[in-house]
């Protein structure tokens, strides 16, 4: 991102005045030990005591654990007492007793398990006074485990005693502004759990952010990798050149790092410190932090039977009296397991690739990528809504004797650092092979098929060789703290590109996938369970809407942690097999055709271009879209099934219907996730605006459903629909930007075969008297449809 200047502004976050007794609770320490699989689990907790009267207070330090239950019904499941005296105007550290728990629910990342929370209370009664002072705080039963793997090179992670793919994102900033809130924070972490996501790591350029943020990793199972603040601004780089010594004041940066660790090591999100972004600090920091990150010895694997080895037999010392103990410390990002663990620039790339490079044995040496990234274009929309008019120019097209093309963008989108779509001498420009775009509109259009296809290949990519080759990865980036041109999955208005539906598709636990070198189909298992009774159905449609490939692979089982190659797709040498056609894989249980996993692609053959979906724009696919609105307050959710009305004679396929089987733990999003169940308390509310000629809408039926459909004739694919909500007073009146956001969607810039049907979930907020629009559009929908 471009600097921002004033980054010594001095006081910037919050600043808050609390008042407590006599006595005062400082830095409480939690720590988890486990023994016998997970059966035997003890809870260490270590807290000060600082006494500010001017006598000796004798006290009741309490340690209270709950556990929310169904219908916000807490259960209690330890409470201890213990007196402790505490000399006048001293500070004591005080270790509890150990608390035992017997099998208790563990939090697990997203997408291997729930994320269970148990809340502690620590507070301390001073005998004539009652209650001085209370904290509270949740907490994960959990284990992460790290190591160099010895096939890969690359750092692997355990949780639980469960190999985690690392599939996530780098982190930068909210907001560059640092206007940060909790609710903004609730909405980036979901988003990032939304699209499947399991890791976020805060770079080093960043900052440590507000305890909200680790609150939601925590809620959403996101792990943490939290950089210090060592990057390129403290290493004599730059222009004026840094100070080439790190920090002017080490002393100062050791006690932020040490007030830091006390802040986050409570939260089971967290799962590592490193030291620097793309280098190491200088070496007394360096070796300040080693020292006071250093593990304790139950977290250290044992090497003779790789057991964590008992508390009580090592040290003396509770795992709770250290400052951490219990997280890895790794100098850099480039260092011990991650690129090439040596330090030197292996990380990226980081613009435009061939969709195929992602799944090549020469695409990236190393074990675990930290930063691997690429373009990040957001909707016409947004650069109308952030840029004066001169910003709306989209790039001009220079043709070289080579071949490739050139982009020149203008002065405003370089200074908001556009990454081009084209790569001369390298990449063809991904913009140009649907045909040169006419406009703003028509270039962000292509830009989110070629956002959609380049981060679902890129996952993919590492999905095929997970564990083979790869430990993980982390895109640069996720998101932009401005109105960045470049690697973001939402704008910094909070709209999705189509990159992030890309990401949310490729790394669904289970999945199933296309090695678009190869072409091989590909399933990919990262749960801890094996999958049996499953089929693989496989159909490619044409332009013209026929199905000239239908094949189903039966009876497979799909072992857990791997990725199984199950056949190749012969498609692409059949004689007559089209120059661009549409592939449809869909992985679902055989007892009742449930989805477990559905992926379309849209091809062409090696050497082609998709310019032939340019007159496909024009064809009238009959869509009809059921939709149910459910309010409470300013909150809205939408459930509308879609379907494409084109007659087919392989659509009779149970399959075709799209029963989703929810298989990721985060049901509220799910296309079977259900909306508000409290009917009564809910206003079903729907609005509709005028319709041009070739739309029609029926009437509202008993049940409070709208039935809205197109009049179209065509039978085809209906390709590349996304759906948008806005303000639909402000919209006719063309009041700017009438977007309404965020929308969360359980699937956006999809597309349906002929007789199929998608249940699409939309959640977002209203301000009071705005009445929200939802439009769909497509690519070969002539005109957006006012769907409610």
């Amino acid at each position: 991102m471009t600097p921002i200047r004033d980054r010594n502004t001095g006081i910037w976050d919050e600043v808050s005045i609390s008042r407590t007794g006599p006595v005062k609770i400082i830095d409480p320490h939690l720590v988890s030990t486990f023994f016998d699989d997970y059966k035997r689990v003890y809870l260490h907790a270590t807290i000060e005591i600082q006494n500010r009267s001017s006598w000796v207070a004798d006290c009741s330090v309490k340690i209270q654990v709950t556990t929310e239950l169904e219908g916000n019904i807490c259960l209690v499941e330890h409470l201890q007492a213990q007196k402790v005296s505490v000399p006048a105007g001293s500070t004591i550290q005080y270790t509890y007793p150990q608390l035992y728990f017997y099998k208790p629910n563990l939090w697990w990342p997203n997408g291997m398990g729930k994320q269970y929370l148990y809340n502690v209370v620590i507070s301390i009664d001073v005998d004539g006074f009652g209650e001085s002072d209370s904290w509270s705080h949740d907490f994960g039963f959990r284990k992460i485990e790290s190591h160099i793997d010895p096939t890969t090179g690359g750092r692997l992670f355990k949780v639980n005693g469960q190999p985690i793919f690392i599939r996530g994102g780098n982190w930068i900033l909210s907001d560059g502004l640092l206007r940060l809130s909790e609710k903004r924070y609730h909405t980036d972490i979901k988003f990032h759990a939304d699209m499947n996501f399991n890791m976020i790591r805060c770079w080093g350029g960043g900052l440590a952010e507000r305890p909200e943020f680790y609150h939601y990793c925590d809620i959403y199972g996101l792990l943490v990798w939290q950089e210090f603040w060592i990057t390129g601004d403290v290493d004599g780089r730059g222009d004026p050149k840094s100070n080439p010594d790190g920090p002017l004041d080490h002393d100062l940066f050791l006690l932020c790092a040490r007030d830091t660790v006390k802040l986050l090591r409570n939260h089971p999100s967290l799962a590592l410190w490193v030291g620097g972004n793309e280098q190491v600090p200088p070496l007394d920091i360096n070796a300040a932090l080693q020292d006071d990150l250093k593990l304790h010895p139950h977290f250290q694997v044992s090497s003779k039977n790789n057991q964590w080895m008992s508390v009580s037999s090592l040290t003396p010392e509770d795992p709770s009296e250290y400052l951490d103990g219990t997280r890895i410390y790794v100098q850099g990002s480039m260092w011990d397991g991650f690129a090439d663990g040596k330090g030197n620039f292996t990380d990226g790339p980081y613009e435009i690739q061939y969709p195929e490079n992602f799944f090549k044995d020469d695409f990236y040496k190393y074990g675990f990528n930290p930063e691997v990234g690429s373009v990040g274009m957001p909707v016409a929309a947004t650069i109308r809504a952030t840029m004066p008019p001169e910003g709306w120019q989209i790039p001009l097209v220079n043709k070289l004797p080579s071949g490739y093309v050139e982009e020149v963008p203008n002065p405003i989108w370089d200074y908001h650092k556009y990454i081009p779509y084209s790569k001369p001498g390298h990449v063809q420009s991904q913009i140009e092979l649907y045909g040169s775009p006419k406009d703003l509109d028509d270039f962000c259009l292509k830009a989110q098929l070629a956002n959609y296809i380049q981060y679902r290949a890129l996952i993919e990519g590492w999905n095929s060789r997970m564990w083979k080759k790869y430990t993980g990865f982390l895109i640069w980036k996720t998101q932009n703290p401005w109105t960045g041109l470049r690697g973001q999955f939402y704008d910094h208005l909070l709209d999705q590109t189509a990159g992030f539906f890309g990401c949310r598709c490729a790394a669904e636990p289970i999945h199933v996938q296309l090695n678009l070198s190869t072409y091989r189909i590909e399933v990919v298992n990262t749960t801890s369970n094996e999958i049996s009774g499953v089929a693989i159905e496989a159909s490619v449609w044409d332009l013209e809407g026929m199905c000239p490939y239908f094949k189903v692979f039966e009876k497979l089982s799909l072992p857990p942690k791997q990725t199984l190659s199950i056949a190749e797709m012969e498609y692409p040498t059949y004689e007559n097999s089209k120059p661009v056609y549409f592939l449809l894989l869909k992985l679902y249980e055989v007892s009742n055709d449930g989805i477990i996993s559905r992926n379309f692609y849209w091809l062409h053959q090696s050497g082609g271009d998709y310019k032939k979906l340019e007159p496909y724009r024009k064809i009238n696919v009959p869509i009809q879209v059921t939709s149910k609105v459910n309010v409470k307050g300013s909150s809205y959710e939408v459930r509308m099934n879609v379907q494409n009305n084109s007659k087919n004679a392989e659509s009779s396929s149970l399959t075709y219907k799209n029963n989703f089987i929810n298989s990721q733990g985060q049901g509220d999003l799910d296309s079977n996730s259900l909306l508000l169940e409290n009917k009564e308390q809910t206003n079903e509310k729907c609005s509709t605006s005028f319709f041009s000629k070739i739309w029609r809408r029926r009437s509202i039926e008993n049940n409070g459903s709208r039935l809205v459909e197109t009049n179209g004739n065509d039978v085809g694919v209906a390709f590349f629909l996304h759906l948008e909500v806005h303000d639909s007073k402000a919209e006719e009146n063309e009041e700017g930007d009438t977007r309404i956001l965020p929308v969360r969607y359980s699937d956006n810039y999809f597309s349906l075969v002929p007789g199929e049907a998608m249940s699409i979930n939309l959640s977002f907020e209203a301000p009071l008297g705005v009445t929200p629009k939802i439009t769909l559009h497509g690519w070969n929908l002539s005109q957006s449809l006012s769907v409610c």
